[in-house]
């Protein structure tokens, strides 16, 4: 089983081509052809030009949205590296269902559609509306040994790949990820300091709130798992297997399939981050495709966009997660591609051009 979906993972990293830099080269020209100052609408005009590569066209239109929100719980919990039980991941799921997330207004806001994940959840929901992608009842303590095997990791790596490329099937253009499990911003300050490499205490932030002796904890906690776990940290898989989490192995499929479907992909915060990390390791043409929907105080998420070479849209403080802060970005795409679309040009309008 093992390598049949590493077969088809390397089939699917294939198929993500580089980005159009002649789409690119023709977006900036029609930006330049607006009734304003060359680049005067600044990092929005970057973004338009940035989409038009990715989407292999020079006019992309709008873009229909949809937020990959994978949920999963992590052994890291047992350590106490979070202000909130594990019990909190199950009762948020639910309460995604309900609408009732801060992710579910602002997704309503901005017109999306909302796609949720059980990755691997202690206690399964039996909801229509959840995708069922489970990998396990949750990961195992890496401080102690490795979270997942190779074998659960590929899985998720596949299915949250196939699930990216149904959504672009279904017309979906942008497609964002978001994340949820009580443990996560440590799995993701473990995977951040074994890809990067950084020392854990460079990556580790205080995630859902802990106190300072909390975040010693959470330190001392990532640096085990770091060490435990040495041998399997060469290869993103490995890293991702050993130290990560099965939402963020199938957030990291998300971003592999949907780069390899054309997909704006867009990130929300650091446990995305890290599962864009590990994508963009697997598949370095991946990278070019993702757009970050902005920053958390987490400070491993800086040194993680830094290394994808994102800029981030927003840095409002954010740290919830769901892809709340993916969801706030979505309206700055939106409004980027309808400058590149509606736009007057100079000649349309009647306006001198001054040429700059």
């Amino acid at each position: 089983m093992t390598s049949a979906v590493a077969f088809d993972l390397d089939a699917l990293v294939a198929r993500i081509r580089p980005v159009s830099e002649e789409a690119r080269t023709a977006a900036r020209a029609a930006l330049d052809a607006k009734t304003k100052p060359r680049g005067s609408l600044g990092a929005l005009e970057e973004l338009a030009v940035r989409v038009a590569g990715i989407r292999w066209d020079a006019a992309p239109g709008r873009l229909a949205p949809a937020i990959v929100l994978a949920a999963a719980d992590h052994g890291y919990a047992r350590q106490g590296v979070s202000a909130y039980p594990p019990e909190v991941t199950g009762q948020m799921l639910a309460n995604f269902l309900a609408g009732g997330a801060a992710v579910n207004v602002l997704t309503r806001e901005a017109g999306a559609r909302l796609v949720v994940v059980d990755a691997g959840v202690l206690e399964p929901v039996a909801d229509p509306a959840v995708r069922p992608l489970r990998l396990g009842a949750g990961t195992e303590d890496a401080s102690r040994g490795p979270a997942m095997t190779r074998e659960q990791a590929l899985h998720g790596l596949a299915g949250g790949a196939a699930l990216a490329e149904e959504l672009a099937a279904e017309g979906v253009g942008v497609l964002a990820v978001g994340d949820m499990g009580i443990g996560n911003t440590t799995a993701a300050a473990a995977l951040a300091a074994a890809l990067l490499p950084a020392e854990p205490w460079a990556v580790c932030g205080r995630g859902t709130g802990v106190d300072d002796v909390g975040l010693e904890r959470k330190v001392a906690v990532v640096g085990r798992a770091l060490a435990v776990n040495r041998a399997a940290l060469g290869d993103p898989v490995g890293a991702l297997a050993a130290v990560g989490g099965f939402e963020l192995a199938v957030l990291a499929g998300v971003c592999l399939g949907g780069a390899a479907a054309g997909c704006v992909v867009l990130l929300d915060g650091f446990p995305t981050g890290a599962a864009a990390l590990v994508a963009a390791r697997i598949a370095p043409a991946a990278g070019a495709r993702m757009v970050a929907g902005h920053r958390s105080p987490e400070p491993g998420h800086a040194l993680v966009l830094a290394e994808l070479g994102l800029r981030p849209l927003l840095d409002l403080g954010l740290r919830l997660g769901e892809g709340s802060g993916a969801a706030l970005a979505l309206p700055l795409v939106g409004a980027a591609l309808a400058v590149l679309a509606d736009m007057a040009t100079f000649a349309d309008a009647g306006v001198t051009d001054a040429g700059r």
